[in-house]
């Protein structure tokens, strides 16, 4: 039996573009030094008080217009009530309840990969500070209130996505957005990008029992958990155990590819939601809506629609480079470069971002910028280096960090693309090889590749090949 699948996430971005924490004036950066951006705000020192970062009301406003949200016409913060050891406070500053949340009720519209579109429909986005974070050893755990207080945009999906590529799909859009608008660098390496998934299967119209896995923090540990996820419930409901899929908090193993048992959530946890009494509200001006929205940048599928309506490209190329901001931006300064779109695009998304996935780097810190690369391809279109010489060179561009035309001429690699020159080792290697020249006339027209090659040979790889390919017709032919 096929069982309907409905997924719901909670994506959380912690906002990593402002100077300051959301409630204090503890830098807000990433530091690897522990307890190194702290204030008496984030230890919870007595006779504290918070004070609200304007830009992050900014930045959440922003993204709020972006998911088509319906925005309060006051801004206030709550308490949410309960004690871990990552929240010194004993209380998390956020918004829950309506019309609290910076948006509510929105959507997005989400393309996939084959073109067609679904629509992600969105209960709230609200802004919260984040808890610290803890580190549990062997027989130890350590607590790093770096993460204390950062500003954290926690966006809340109905249940309306029915499967892992989707939920992807959508939340790889999400982190290119966060990207474009320069509100988060979004990198998960960092922590910034955490998100929690609920899935349930049922074989009616109803929703079946919700399962949620916490704190999933790969867009590729999403889609293994949603897939383990909706195996694990359908075994479970095709056996006859129904009553196993039970309400429950699980966790997910990225060693072993399978969610497990947290504790059981049969009832939601009663956190004592009250306004928070050290933040006044205030009213969300008309005028400053507006300003934020005429400020939004532009996003990724707009950005798609230029390379493909402007440039050209195909859907598969415009996808690449849109995903991550970086990526687009090093695109489009390989055309300010005067590289051909297609030319850069191919380079691009085949052999540049696969070192990158290789050595786990960032464009950024790519040693082949736009104009690096521009002397590459253009030494190739002018027939300068061949095409395989230039895949050659960027390698050796990236090994000995030089620039690409020092390279050439210490390795001695300008292609031979003179008539006379090229028709001499031509014509030297057809008199080496009569029989050879036999056994082409006679049918055998493989010999041709063996000619190319011989004159490769002697001109150490230098040889124009189109040139030499012209040239050997006209001789052959006679």
């Amino acid at each position: 039996m096929k069982y309907n699948v409905t997924i719901g996430l909670e994506m959380h971005c912690e906002i990593s573009k402002t100077n300051t924490k959301v409630f204090s004036g503890a830098k807000n950066g990433y530091s690897e030094i522990p307890n190194s951006h702290v204030s008496p705000v984030d230890m919870a020192f007595p006779g504290i008080l918070p004070v609200l970062n304007k830009e992050c009301v900014r930045m959440s406003l922003m993204m709020s217009e972006i998911l088509n949200c319906k925005q309060p016409e006051y801004m206030y913060f709550e308490r949410k009530n309960y004690y871990y050891p990552d929240l010194p406070k004993g209380y998390q500053i956020t918004q829950n309840t309506p019309p609290a949340p910076v948006g509510m009720d929105g959507y997005i519209d989400i393309e996939r990969e084959d073109g067609t579109t679904f629509r992600v429909e969105i209960d709230n986005i609200h802004l919260e500070e984040d808890a610290a974070s803890m580190n549990h050893l062997y027989d130890i755990s350590t607590i790093d209130y770096n993460r204390a207080g950062v500003p954290l945009l926690e966006l809340v999906t109905k249940p309306c996505l029915h499967s892992a590529d989707d939920a992807v799909a959508f939340l790889e859009y999400m982190r290119a957005v966060y990207q474009y608008c320069d509100i988060s660098e979004a990198d998960s390496k960092k922590g910034q990008i955490r998100c929690d998934v609920n899935v349930s299967i049922s074989d009616t119209d109803e929703l079946g029992t919700k399962v949620e896995i916490k704190n999933v923090n790969s867009f590729g540990g999403v889609k293994d958990a949603i897939n383990y996820e909706i195996k694990r419930q359908t075994e479970l409901k095709q056996a006859g155990r129904y009553e196993e899929v039970e309400q429950e908090t699980r966790r997910y193993d990225e060693e072993t590819g399978t969610t497990i048992r947290m504790r059981s959530k049969v009832d939601a946890i009663d956190y004592k939601y009250f306004v928070e009494p050290n933040i006044p509200k205030y009213k969300i001006s008309k005028n400053w809506l507006e300003e934020i929205r005429k400020s939004i940048p532009e996003l990724p599928y707009e950005r798609k629609a230029k390379y493909q309506n402007t440039y050209e490209l195909s859907s598969y190329d415009a996808n690449i480079l849109i995903k991550d901001k970086a990526i687009a931006n090093y695109f489009e300064e390989c055309l300010q470069e005067n590289i051909e779109p297609k030319t850069a695009a191919n380079w691009i998304t085949g052999l540049i971002l696969g070192y990158l996935y290789k050595y786990e780097i960032e464009i950024t810190d790519f040693f082949i910028t736009p104009k690096r690369l521009f002397d590459i391809t253009e030494s190739i279109k002018k027939g300068s280096i061949s095409s395989k010489q230039g895949k050659e060179l960027f390698y050796m561009v990236l090994e000995e960090q030089k620039e690409p035309l020092d390279i050439m001429k210490e390795k001695g690699m300008m292609q031979i693309s003179d008539e006379n020159a090229l028709t001499s080792v031509v014509e030297e290697v057809l008199s080496e090889n009569a029989s050879q020249i036999e056994m082409y006339h006679n049918g055998k027209t493989n010999m041709f590749d063996y000619f190319v090659g011989q004159v490769m040979k002697k001109t150490k790889g230098q040889a124009n090949p189109v040139m030499v390919k012209e040239i050997l017709t006209a001789k052959l032919s006679k």
